[in-house]
């Protein structure tokens, strides 16, 4: 029996066919892998590659839309086809071997668990190790400091697909900070975990959402940050602040300074 049978990665995309296919053909699973891209509107429009183990769906967005309504769709479309779990991954990123098998291995014997992740390495766009992602791990420690820190890193997600829809499924009333969005409403019902193991190699690219649409996003996370406040928790206060911060210091300037952070934490 296939053992991914209920999993389905999810890759929404925006032209970029050859890291369509690059980040496809990086996973390594013992089962076949159920893929499930959304093209957001691509010209030309993305063809699905041909790849052993991989059985390749595309569901066309009539326009582009912004990667809120491509993972919305998405969502309901493998629900739809009666998936349970739901791997996140973008173009251009790379998985570890047996990412899927590890994480639905998880899932299922953490029924309470809505959403898991993994440790990530962030490289650059040519593949140089630029420093290393390693977030808390269990749900009580994710909970006290989700507004303060980044949690997960939304690439290498699985979501528990029924969990998703009956929270209200991805939504763009968040723009570029939709990932933050979903999880803050998961987990008020549902945990959240990362596997202390590494899952993905991230690119980290100039012309990605991260440095492209900075400015929303951190306007999008500090209202969410606003609207999940606890008074009495000093970390979400601390949040706040950090993305007070991040509207008014240039993108770079925090970029070197959480690099160089991160670094001295892992030689640590």
């Amino acid at each position: 029996m296939n053992e991914l049978h209920d999993v389905a990665v999810l890759m929404p995309a925006f032209n970029g066919q050859a890291d369509v296919e690059r980040t496809l053909a990086s996973f390594r699973e013992t089962s076949t892998v159920n893929v499930l891209i959304v093209d957001d509107g691509s010209v030309p429009p993305i063809v699905a590659p041909a790849i052993d183990g991989m059985k390749i769906e595309i569901l066309r967005m009539p326009k582009n839309g912004g990667i809120e309504r491509a993972l919305e769709a998405g969502i309901a479309a493998l629900d739809a086809r009666g998936m349970r779990y739901a791997a996140r991954i973008d173009a251009g990123d790379l998985a570890t071997p047996a990412r899927l098998a590890k994480q639905r291995t998880y899932m299922e014997a953490h029924p309470r668990v809505a959403v898991v992740g993994m440790w990530t390495h962030v490289v650059s766009t040519e593949g140089a190790p630029l420093f290393d992602l390693t977030p808390p791990t269990e749900p009580g420690a994710i909970r006290r400091t989700m507004l303060a820190r980044t949690c997960f890193t939304h690439p290498s997600l699985m979501l528990r697909i029924d969990a998703v829809i009956d929270a209200g499924n991805y939504r763009a009333q968040y723009r570029a900070a939709e990932d933050l969005d979903l999880i803050l409403r998961l987990m008020q019902r549902h945990d959240g975990a990362n596997l202390p193991e590494f899952g993905l190699f991230y690119e980290l690219n100039e012309s990605g959402i991260s440095a492209t649409k900075r400015r929303t996003q951190v306007i999008s996370t500090l209202r969410l940050q606003l609207r999940h406040l606890r008074v009495t928790n000093p970390l979400d206060w601390a949040g706040v602040a950090k993305s007070v911060a991040h509207l008014v210091l240039p993108y770079r300037a925090l970029r070197g300074l959480k690099a160089r952070l991160l670094k001295s934490a892992s030689s640590a």
